[in-house]
């Protein structure tokens, strides 16, 4: 299993990294071509490009950087590319790298146009990182020999390979190691519509008999992420298998989600207590980070990395040099009455 930043996240429901129990059932629901792949489909088109263009050169690909939130695909981009181009994909994680020496082994272990996948590649260390700057531009590598006097340098030549790194946090890779990725492609989270036609591929490969309605359900409240519609349409198959028939419709999937405490938009009830503890407990804001932390009994870098951003794509939550803000759309999610006219000096957002 690909170990991420975000695992200690993972007892939500909703938590967009890999856990254990996604492993297995993920493999097997990836799609193995680009005309299977479901949603970006800018990124699709550029890159199916890219790869003819390299097949018909018989080149490798140019190298390849895929950022974005977790759960949209990337590695399942990855594995796409190599089988389309014919190759074969070496996949690795920048935590999994320690020393030169790991990524060195890894290098010259590929063949011809191979494809190398390296996940959360951000978190490369500094002298991982030198030894890529000759790999990607001249493919060779640069292995010291010996200590103090007598050391020497030796300059070995690469086969033509394409390294493909993913990351969650673009803004974190060095200039140098950025610069080098011939191709660029942000993923964007998906569409109800995108998300509704994956639940059912997925319940069509594991056998689960499901509605167009009731994979809609679970695609609505999926907060755009592919992964995340996986895992719920898992758990909505269990109450459908005990609640019901087996088959997922739209009211068992409305109740197996409400007993998750998942609403409609795909809050749970970590976000709905970030947005009460703002509203209820200090006004609306604004709150500092640490502050709210503290009231809900989280850690700070839970809500900043998973509540936050999805919220804020919302409209619900606001940053402010004085702390975090609740919104008019977040008082009306929550059935709350918002405040006519919010002082303007206290770093509120306008409603």
């Amino acid at each position: 299993m690909i170990q991420t930043e975000d695992m200690e996240f993972a007892p939500r429901v909703i938590t967009p990294s890999e856990t254990a129990e996604d492993g297995d059932i993920e493999l097997s629901l990836r799609p193995q071509t680009l005309n299977e792949y479901i949603g970006q489909d800018k990124v699709k088109e550029n890159l199916a490009v890219y790869i003819e263009a390299a097949r018909r050169r018989s080149e490798p690909l140019d190298h390849v950087l895929l950022y974005g939130p977790p759960g949209l695909g990337k590695t399942t981009l990855s594995s796409i590319i190599a089988h389309e181009l014919g190759v074969n994909l070496r996949v690795t994680t920048g935590p999994a790298i320690e020393k030169p020496g790991d990524l060195v082994s890894l290098l010259t272990s590929l063949s011809d146009n191979d494809v190398l996948f390296i996940d959360e590649i951000h978190r490369l260390s500094r002298a991982v990182e030198e030894i890529l700057y000759p790999a990607l531009e001249d493919r060779v590598i640069d292995i010291i020999i010996g200590k103090g006097p007598s050391a020497r340098s030796i300059r070995m030549d690469l086969k033509p390979f394409t390294l493909i790194g993913a990351t969650t946090r673009a803004g974190q890779l060095s200039a140098p190691l950025r610069d080098r990725f011939g191709v660029i492609q942000r993923l964007e989270l998906y569409t109800k519509d995108q998300l509704t036609d994956i639940v059912r591929r997925s319940a069509m490969i594991l056998g689960i008999p499901c509605t167009t309605d009731g994979a809609a359900e679970v695609a609505g409240r999926a907060r755009g992420t592919p992964r995340i519609a996986n895992r719920l349409l898992k758990r909505v198959r269990d109450f459908a298998d005990v609640m019901g028939n087996g088959q997922i419709t739209k009211e068992i999937a409305s109740i197996a989600l409400s007993r998750l405490e998942i609403d409609s938009l795909g809050l749970d009830s970590l976000d709905r207590r970030v947005l009460e503890m703002i509203i209820r407990g200090y006004g609306g804001g604004p709150v500092g980070l640490e502050t709210l932390a503290a009231a809900i009994g989280e850690e700070s870098v839970t809500l900043e990395d998973i509540c936050e951003p999805f919220l804020m794509q919302l409209g619900f939550l606001g940053r402010t040099p004085k702390g975090r803000v609740a919104t008019r759309l977040a008082y009306e999610h929550l059935g709350l009455k918002a405040p006519d006219a919010p002082p303007s000096d206290d770093g509120q957002l306008s409603f």
